[in-house]
């Protein structure tokens, strides 16, 4: 008898040992829980709905992930949400629509390019550089556009690319979304830019004798945090066919939180795609499920904020399992 339960609990203490057991337990029991509590929330029409809202949310998350893992962060990613979505519509306006998603990218790249050569080269924390560039840029949109709404009046290539219903609720963004989660995930477990990714955030010294380039394994990682922040904010625009410079308020926070409930450290060197998957999905279930039940707006920060505390306590404790 005790070889079996010895037998039983060697899979069980594998499984904890995922980075993603917290999340998937946490997301499940939540969506049991609003499942109960509302019979409406159980439906294709909600759940695809919950899948758009996530996977705007979710493709940020996923540069954010990939950036942190390299010990790092990006609080402008906002910002570039909002700022992205305004160039798109300015430039789609005027021209093609896939030249101008093209221009739009490359602009939200630049940005990531600014970030990392400004934490890197002068050494400043990136929380502070991030910071600092989320206001500047929100600062310069809301001076140029006076705080009004854009409309988009241009091609629908794009939109249809990218947010176009195509049956029961289900949109490209979804496709997009989890076709991204799957690409970085491989590149983050499979290749050996994975590898220094994890190395840099966590090994840093033993990194670079080992012949890694740290600075440049973090340039590269924020700018793909601004291209995923910039991507999402373009499907968010053609979702709602207008851009506004207040768009984004508070999604750096969404994002991050997503993440770190996901499984990835606030210290680097630790994490998953896949965990900021579900850390995303989680985050969109509550968001939706809290308005299903008729619970008052401010609740789903509250429970964020403690779902986050909860999850960054069980990754802890399960960091501490693998030493």
């Amino acid at each position: 008898m005790r070889r079996v339960i010895q037998n039983l609990s060697l899979p069980l203490a594998q499984i904890r040992r995922w980075p993603e057991f917290g999340v998937i337990l946490a997301f499940s029991t939540i969506f049991v829980f609003f499942s109960v509590l509302a019979p409406m929330f159980f439906t294709v029409r909600n759940l695809t709905g919950i899948f758009t809202i996530v996977s705007e949310l979710g493709i940020m998350t996923i540069g954010i992930a990939f950036l942190m893992i390299a010990g790092e962060f990006d609080l402008s990613v906002s910002s570039v949400y909002a700022f992205a979505g305004f160039i798109f519509v300015t430039l789609g306006n005027s021209i093609n629509s896939v030249l101008a998603l093209l221009i739009t990218l490359v602009a939200a790249g630049c940005i990531g390019f600014l970030n990392g050569t400004i934490t890197l080269r002068a050494r400043i924390p990136s929380f502070i550089a991030t910071l600092g560039m989320m206001m500047f840029i929100r600062g310069i949109m809301m001076a140029i556009t006076g705080g009004r709404t854009v409309a988009y009046h241009g091609d629908l290539i794009v939109p249809t690319l990218l947010t176009r219903f195509m049956g029961h609720g289900f949109r490209p963004s979804h496709i997009w979304f989890v076709a991204l989660t799957v690409l970085f995930s491989l590149i983050l477990t499979r290749t050996r830019y994975g590898n220094w990714v994890f190395a840099t955030g966590g090994r840093k010294e033993v990194a670079r004798s080992m012949g890694v380039n740290i600075n440049r394994v973090k340039l590269i990682n924020f700018i793909i945090s601004s291209l995923m922040a910039g991507l999402a904010g373009c499907i968010a625009i053609n979702r709602f066919a207008v851009a506004n410079p207040s768009f984004g308020i508070g999604t750096e926070l969404e994002a991050i939180a997503s993440a770190v409930i996901g499984g990835t450290f606030l210290t680097g060197g630790h994490g998953t795609i896949i965990g900021a998957f579900f850390g995303a999905f989680l985050m969109g279930t509550i968001r939706i499920g809290l308005i299903m039940v008729g619970a008052p707006a401010y609740w789903y920060m509250a429970f964020v904020g403690a779902i986050v505390i909860i999850a960054a306590t069980i990754n802890i404790k399960l960091r501490r399992l693998e030493m």
